[in-house]
């Protein structure tokens, strides 16, 4: 993502965007995606795994007490290598 959200609101309607996404392509996919659908699939799952990360960083700071814009979107590589 280009601009990572600042705010709360701005978080939640960028994960909203992302599901939108996800599912007109999944729904225009009419029986199977192709290798740019697939991809631009995987795209999508990462880029909301990232929104998510975000999400749980902004609770935590403010649980904290500290201020959840300090909160920063991570790299792929780092939100997709976390443990489950």
């Amino acid at each position: 993502m280009a601009d990572e959200p600042r705010t709360d609101a701005e978080l939640a309607r960028a994960i909203d965007e992302n599901a939108e996404a996800e599912h007109a392509l999944r729904n225009g996919s009419h029986g199977g995606l192709g290798e740019e659908d697939t991809r631009r699939l995987h795209e999508l799952q990462v880029e909301r795994d990232r929104l998510y990360d975000l999400k749980r960083q902004r609770q935590a700071q403010r649980d904290a007490g500290q201020d959840p814009g300090e909160a920063h979107e991570r790299d792929a590589g780092t939100v997709e290598g976390y443990r489950q």
